[in-house]
């Protein structure tokens, strides 16, 4: 299990470059990966994209590559021959026109425009990929370490709610047929008051009873509070990303224990319903940090 926010860092050396690697990522419903790279290397970004996802499922990642020259610049000077050529011809051509004498000067030629240029020499991709897989490798490393260290304290978070929230769910099983019991001797106690001398109707009684029981019957609910709960508890267990299927799971908690307080008719048991929402909210803070 791992956390959508994580940090890894790695570095490279080679091809007359030092390179240093950022990866840091945060919350995001699917898998969105940003790379910040040099112009010129932009050819580079499918392959880092597609490194970054066999190792990540979920999240938005942003990825800094930061390159440092490490040596002398290779640079070259490029000469246009045929731009000078024209050019030289061109003035021979205007000194006759002018009837003007015309020699030809290599050192004013250089200086005319695109005559004369000082270019960087192309970069060897294939180098500069070895350099990034060898830094991009050991920024995952560090990265997915740091994101499975907070899954584990998710996990044990999540695991600590769970198990309030099945204590509680035993106390409300265990106070549900005391609701009726003492329904039924409130309302004993109330048509006594009212009816006086008139002898009370056993089975008139006995009707009331059962259909308030059956308007707050929860059993089925806690039965499937129950099930949800196991249900998130071996989630935690599985080796995939399980970030979406809890937080399914988490709407299904809430929506029963929102059912179990409007048909309880019960303090005792609605304080506990109070409780048991605190703790599923808490949940679904935590689950929304989960891959």
């Amino acid at each position: 299990m791992s956390s959508m926010t994580g940090y890894g860092r790695g570095e490279a050396v080679g091809a007359g470059k030092q390179l240093t690697v950022e990866l840091k990522s945060v919350n995001h419903r699917f898998l969105e990966t940003v790379v910040r790279l040099p112009r010129q290397y932009s050819p580079l970004e499918d392959r880092i994209k597609r490194s970054v996802q066999e190792k990540v499922s979920r999240g938005r990642v942003e990825m800094h590559f930061n390159f440092k020259e490490t040596g002398e610049t290779k640079r070259f000077v490029k000469v246009d021959k045929d731009i000078a050529v024209a050019y030289d011809k061109a003035l021979g051509d205007l000194a006759k026109t002018l009837g003007t004498a015309y020699t030809t000067d290599l050192y004013s030629l250089i200086n005319l425009p695109e005559v004369v240029s000082v270019e960087d020499r192309e970069e060897d991709l294939e180098a500069l990929w070895s350099m990034c897989q060898e830094a991009l490798h050991l920024a995952l490393q560090a990265f997915l370490e740091m994101r499975g260290q907070e899954g584990a304290r998710l996990r044990q978070d999540l695991l600590n709610r769970l198990e309030k929230i099945a204590n509680c769910n035993k106390e409300i099983e265990l106070r549900q047929p005391y609701v009726v019991k003492e329904y039924k001797e409130k309302l004993r106690a109330r048509l006594a008051e009212l009816l006086e001398e008139v002898p009370l109707d056993e089975n008139r009684l006995a009707n009331e009873v059962a259909v308030f029981a059956d308007r707050v019957s929860i059993t089925e609910e806690l039965v499937r509070l129950a099930s949800h709960l196991e249900q998130f508890k071996s989630s935690l267990n599985a080796k995939e990303p399980v970030g979406r299927k809890l937080d399914f799971l988490t709407q299904e908690l809430n929506r029963e224990i929102n059912t179990i307080g409007s048909k309880a008719n019960d303090l005792e048991i609605t304080r506990v319903v109070v409780e048991v929402k605190s703790e599923i909210e808490k949940i679904r803070e935590q689950v929304q940090n989960l891959e």
